[in-house]
C-alpha cells in the first residue's frame, strides 16, 4: 500500500503546484478580470487621457503608472458595485439616465457640450454609460448604506458637549448672496440659462434687467442660478457666513455696503472696481459674536450632517471593502508592472 499512497502524495503535490501558479493574462490587452468580466487597457486609456492635462507636462513613465492603477482600480470596484445593483435590480433607466444626460448639457451650449467631451475624449455614448453606472452604484449605497444611517438627538448632544468651543463665534459674521455679472465671459463658469455679458455695455444692460426683476419681485436664488457668472450660481448665489474681518479684505464699498444692510435686502448693482462689472447683494442673515446654543435648530443641523457625512464616508468604505472580498479580481496590469520592476512593456 505505500507505493499508491506516495504516487496519490506526488500528485497531490503537483496538482498545488499547478493552483499556486498565477493565471495567464487573457491576452495583452485585459488588464483585470472581475468575475469573468474583462477590463480592456483601452477602456484605462480612455479615461487616463481624459484626466491628464494635454498642455501640461508630459508626466513620468512612475506617474503615468501609478494613475492608470488608480483609474484601473476605479474601474474594478465600479464593476463589483454594478454587479451588486444588478443582483438587486437597481440599475438604472434609460429615462433615468436620459433625465441626468439632459441635467448635464444644460448649462453649456451644444457647441460648448461637444467641446468639453472633446476635450475629455469621452463620446456621447461613453458620457451615458457613464452616468448609468453612477446612478446605479448611487441606488445601490442609498439602499444598501445611507438608509441605514440613523442620528440621534444623544449623538448631537454628546458631540456638541465635547465641542463647544467650536460654536463659538468670535466676530459678527454675515450670511450673503449675490449675482455676478462679468464684462468678458468665462468660459469655465455657467449658469442655468447659459446668459454671459461680453462686454461692459452688455454687462450693463445685464445688470439693469436683473434690478427690474428683482424690483418686481423675482426671486433672488433663482435669478442667480440663471443668470449669475461665477462659481457661485449653482448655489443660488449663497455664498455661505463671511466673517466681519474677511469684509475688510474686500471692496470697501461692499464692505460699507454689508455692514449698513438689513436682513433680507438687496442692493442695487454695485459697480466692481476690479475688472469691471457689476455686483447684486442680498444680506440673508447677521449674526453677532458669542456661543451658539444646541438648542438653536441651524446648529442642530449643521451637527446632523457633519455626523451624517462622517457615518456615511465609514459606512460606503465598509461596504466596499466588504463587496471586494466577496468578488474575484485579478489585475493583470500590476502584476506585470512588479514583474518588470516599477515599467511596463511596450504594446506590441
Amino acid at each position: 500500500m505505500k507505493r499508491p499512497i506516495a504516487a496519490l502524495a506526488l500528485l497531490a503535490v503537483c496538482a498545488l503546484a499547478a493552483s499556486c501558479k498565477k493565471e495567464a493574462a487573457p491576452g495583452p490587452d485585459v488588464w483585470a478580470v472581475v468575475n469573468g468580466k474583462e477590463i480592456l487597457r483601452a477602456e484605462v486609456e480612455k479615461y487616463y487621457r481624459s484626466r491628464v492635462n494635454a498642455e501640461a507636462p508630459a508626466p513620468s513613465e512612475e506617474q503615468s503608472l501609478s494613475l492608470k492603477l488608480s483609474i484601473l482600480d476605479e474601474l474594478i470596484n465600479n464593476e463589483i458595485l454594478l454587479e451588486q445593483a444588478a443582483k438587486m435590480s437597481l440599475i438604472a433607466s434609460d429615462a433615468e439616465v436620459e433625465d441626468k444626460f439632459t441635467e448635464s448639457k444644460s448649462p453649456y451650449t451644444e457647441e460648448e457640450f461637444q467641446k468639453k467631451l472633446r476635450d475629455a475624449n469621452l463620446t456621447v455614448d461613453d458620457l451615458k454609460a457613464d452616468l448609468r453606472r453612477q446612478l446605479s452604484v448611487q441606488k445601490l449605497l442609498n439602499r444598501e448604506v445611507v438608509a441605514k444611517i440613523s442620528i440621534t438627538d444623544q449623538d448631537l448632544t454628546d458631540f456638541y458637549n465635547k465641542n463647544r468651543a467650536q460654536f463659538n463665534v468670535a466676530e459678527p459674521q454675515y450670511h450673503i448672496a449675490q449675482i455676478v455679472i462679468t464684462p468678458r465671459a468665462d468660459p469655465t463658469v455657467h449658469n442655468r440659462k447659459n446668459d454671459k455679458a461680453k462686454s461692459d455695455a452688455e454687462a450693463a444692460r445685464k445688470a439693469a434687467m436683473l434690478e427690474q426683476e428683482l424690483g418686481g419681485g423675482a426671486d433672488f436664488t433663482q435669478l442667480a442660478m440663471d443668470y449669475s457668472e461665477d462659481s457661485t450660481a449653482s448655489t443660488g448665489g449663497d455664498i455661505g457666513f463671511v466673517p466681519e474681518s474677511n469684509l475688510n479684505q474686500s471692496d470697501p464699498i461692499l464692505k460699507k455696503t454689508v455692514l449698513g444692510m438689513k436682513p433680507g435686502e438687496v442692493t442695487r448693482p454695485i459697480p466692481v472696481n476690479r475688472g469691471g462689472g457689476y455686483r447684486i447683494l442680498k444680506l440673508i442673515a447677521r449674526e453677532p459674536a458669542g456661543q451658539r446654543e444646541l438648542s438653536d435648530a441651524r446648529i442642530q443641523q449643521q451637527i446632523r450632517e457633519m455626523l451624517r457625512n462622517r457615518k456615511e464616508q465609514l459606512l460606503r468604505a465598509a461596504y466596499l471593502v466588504e463587496a471586494r472580498d466577496q468578488a474575484h479580481v485579478t489585475n493583470y496590469f500590476a502584476r506585470q508592472i512588479i514583474e518588470f520592476s516599477g515599467k511596463f512593456p511596450a504594446p506590441k
